[in-house]
């Protein structure tokens, strides 16, 4: 089975895909997805969550005095490291098919304990994610595994995605 890596351009639907996936197909998942924080219709931040339900803010507007920034947001290192003990318990604790990772973009990248884990999951051969679209070292790294297929999602081909990625996973 092969890992399946979803990428694309910012807002074209890569979560609500995954989301979509684990909720039709109903497959046992460990692992976590990213949603945005609103404020009055205002984007200014981002949550990341565990199946299991632990919910940290990712990243926020508000967090000026993180040394870790993507274009206006802070990010809270700390909470990547946190998601990322609560899935290693969760992957001993609960029977999965799959692992979600939702996202490997660049605010998760900037901790060395979230790319070793992703590199962990790889291994087994049983990841559904999402992979940012502009490479870095790590990411062009993950693309290009032998074990992966990277599926290219575009406004065009959303509607049938979901059943072409499922066909993957089976």
């Amino acid at each position: 089975m092969p890992n399946i890596l979803i990428t694309g351009y910012p807002r074209v639907g890569k979560t609500t895909l995954i989301n979509r996936i684990v909720e039709t197909t109903k497959i046992e998942v460990v692992g976590f997805v990213t949603s945005e924080i609103k404020l009055n219709n205002r984007r200014v931040g981002f949550n990341i969550e565990s199946f299991s339900g632990l919910k940290l803010p990712l990243a926020s507007k508000e967090n000026r005095q993180s040394l870790y920034r993507v274009a206006s947001y802070g990010v809270y290192l700390e909470n990547v490291d946190a998601i990322v003990d609560q899935i290693k318990q969760d992957m001993e604790k609960f029977s999965y098919e799959w692992i979600i990772l939702d996202e490997i973009g660049k605010m998760e990248l900037f901790s060395t304990k979230f790319k070793q884990f992703v590199e962990k999951c790889l291994e087994q051969k049983c990841v559904l994610g999402t992979i940012m679209k502009r490479d870095n070292d790590f990411t062009s790294k993950t693309k290009n595994r032998l074990d992966t297929i990277v599926y290219q999602l575009t406004e065009k081909n959303r509607s049938q995605a979901a059943k072409d990625i499922i066909k993957l996973m089976i």
